[in-house]
């Protein structure tokens, strides 16, 4: 008898059925001061520095396109704020009684630092077919142009943008995995066994999380029920974190060269291709997940030494 991902809190010890909604109210309360903190700060120093006509620019900047990837201070309020919700949730799950980085990361009660570096040769080839698929195949389908005209980013703007991309993308994606993937599915399947509740529900909350038109929602819904299912069934956040982190990085760092690009527009092609992509994705992740000689559940033993809630993977 085994404890799949999605149990790990009734394992602990500490385990109550109130604790997870307890974690969640200190979650938002410090998600909510800590990100207001970011952009506050960031404002006070644009204005500072720029005087109030630059404040007022990247507030403009915000309200038109939080994720105009062609505008590095934009970038870094938004990836900023985002990213503040990973100490949010650890510290809120640690401080209500339900264990801390490593009982969100996986069933060995850590992040598996060699499984996810497995995770990035998959990512990788779903990246590079997404791309494919977005910048060759469809615009021949449509006749659309294959070139996205001459970069219009001012090259300074430009070097910036990539700098933060890089630097905080990582962060704020990985701070969705552990909200989404990682504390959501555990608080649910702490008290629904079933792991399709786990799975499905936080998903819903994921896409609609995203200011996107419904053809872009819809697009990060699929790539969620994905990362949420491959999450419960590798046992741990590993292969959603690193392609979530390769799908923004590229994709920002593909929108920056051009100016006044949105963002979040979705569409039905693009909803297609990552309906393609995705079921691929999770193939090659299973496919290296079975010879990786990971394991998709725990023993209670190795986490809490308590008699396990039984749940079976597979």
């Amino acid at each position: 008898m085994t404890v799949a991902y999605h149990r790990l809190f009734r394992t602990l010890p500490t385990y109550r059925w109130y604790r997870p909604l307890f974690a969640l109210l200190l979650g938002t309360v410090f998600y909510v001061v800590a990100s207001n903190v970011v952009v506050l700060a960031l404002y006070a120093v644009v204005a500072a520095a720029g005087g109030a006509d630059a404040a007022s620019r990247l507030a403009e900047g915000l309200q038109s396109d939080p994720l105009d990837a062609s505008q590095p201070l934009v970038m870094l309020a938004t990836l900023g704020s985002i990213a503040t919700m990973l100490p949010s949730v650890l510290l809120a799950t640690k401080l209500a009684g339900l264990g801390g980085w490593g009982q969100l990361s996986s069933v060995a009660g850590r992040l598996r630092r060699r499984w996810l570096l497995r995770c990035v040769g998959p990512a990788a080839a779903f990246m590079a077919l997404t791309v494919l698929l977005s910048y060759l195949v469809v615009p021949l389908v449509t006749g659309d142009d294959l070139g996205s005209g001459p970069v219009t980013t001012p090259p300074a703007a430009l070097v910036w943008s990539v700098v933060v991309i890089l630097l905080l993308v990582p962060l704020q994606a990985s701070a969705e995995e552990y909200v989404f993937r990682g504390f959501a599915m555990q608080s649910l399947g702490s008290w629904i066994a079933r792991p399709l509740v786990a799975i499905v529900v936080p998903t819903v909350a994921f896409g609609l999380s995203h200011a996107y038109n419904v053809w872009g929602v819809l697009d990060v819904a699929v790539f969620g029920v994905t990362a949420a299912w491959l999450t419960w069934r590798t046992g741990g956040l590993e292969a959603a974190i690193v392609a979530h982190v390769l799908n923004n990085t590229v994709l920002f760092l593909l929108l920056a060269p051009y100016a006044g690009t949105p963002s979040s527009d979705g569409s039905p092609l693009a909803l297609a291709v990552t309906v393609v992509c995705t079921p691929f994705w999770a193939w090659l992740v299973l496919r290296s997940f079975h010879r990786s000689g990971e394991l998709a559940s725990s023993p209670a033993s190795e986490l809490t030494g308590r008699h396990p809630v039984e749940s079976r993977v597979g």
